[in-house]
């Protein structure tokens, strides 16, 4: 059985049970599928196959990449955006309305406010359910892409110092970004306000991976010898009252002086939206990959539903 046919039918709800061969064998997947949209704009490997899109929370990249990359896949999508207007509004629950969609469509792509969601859907569910984000838990997908981001703009992944920067706590994509990264050894520096902190429980957990790991109040302290600095935005959302927001809003920001302190050869990535941590004028820097980091998304997602559905490409 190869790496990739391992995911043939399966739910992707977390980082849990990925291997470097698993991802070895995902990337080389998605190199694949970056050549064929780039050669003739996608191919029919999932012709005939139904994703369904289900957001609770509001998406733009997200969903509309899992959209891009089915249709490039030549499969169809049901895109259920505005859950709200559903008969979510009439009381229904999450797992009356997995098995409903399950009824249409060959894969249910999930996001929901609340942690454990995903599971509790998959519990439900007979056809894969892949996790596009489940409140603060985990956000599988975004983390791959981001893995593979890294290794595309620094031809390696082994051995890096990776800083994460900002809501650490509520990030959702920096908590399996750092669970991957535990795979490659190396070392991640966490620089977040006190209110916002990687969750304890986390750091303990990737400590007993033997991930290397270091706090810190300041981002001057690690800037130097960082490659990888992975900037996320303080989630107002997330937040049970707007005095806390304000604390941590606006403790970091990513400018030109920044990066003129950042080795030649690293990266600046951000999952997007950003308000106001990277000033526009970084866009320019060679260094900054966020845009490249969306594009790679496609290519990603591509690969993993053709897995999951069983025509890997």
């Amino acid at each position: 059985m190869t790496s990739l046919e391992w995911l043939r039918g399966r739910d992707v709800l977390g980082t849990a049970g990925l291997d470097r061969e698993n991802l070895d064998a995902l990337f080389a997947s998605a190199r694949r599928m970056r050549s064929i949209v780039k050669d003739r704009g996608g191919t029919d490997l999932l012709r005939g196959r139904v994703l369904a899109n289900l957001f609770y929370e509001p998406s733009t990249r997200t969903s509309s990449c899992f959209v891009a990359s089915m249709t490039r896949l030549g499969g169809s999508v049901i895109p259920i955006s505005e859950v709200r207007y559903s008969s979510v509004s009439k009381g229904e629950s999450l797992r009356d309305t997995v098995r409903t969609l399950e009824a249409y469509a060959d894969v249910i792509v999930l996001r929901h406010p609340e942690e454990g969601a995903a599971k509790i859907a998959a519990d439900a569910a007979k056809k894969p359910i892949i996790n596009a984000g489940d409140g603060p838990g985990e956000h599988p997908t975004q983390a791959l892409l981001d893995l593979f981001t890294i290794r595309e703009e620094l031809g390696r992944l082994d051995g890096l110092t990776v800083t994460l920067l900002g809501d650490l706590k509520h990030g959702r994509t920096v908590h399996s970004l750092a669970k991957l990264l535990a795979l490659y050894g190396g070392r991640v520096r966490y620089v977040s306000p006190e209110a916002v902190r990687m969750p304890d429980p986390l750091v303990a957990e990737l400590r007993g991976r033997g991930l290397a790991q270091s706090e810190h109040r300041s981002l001057d302290e690690v800037v130097a010898d960082t490659d990888v600095l992975y900037v996320t935005r303080v989630q107002k959302e997330r937040f049970a009252s707007e005095d806390e927001y304000a604390k941590a809003q606006g403790s970091y920001r990513v400018d030109l002086a920044t990066v003129a302190r950042m080795k030649e050869k690293s990266c600046i990535m951000h999952p997007l939206p950003r308000v106001g941590e990277i000033d526009e004028a970084v866009d320019d820097d060679r260094r900054a990959a966020y845009f490249r980091q969306v594009e790679n998304g496609m290519y990603v997602r591509m690969a993993l539903l053709a897995a999951v559905l069983g025509s890997p490409a």
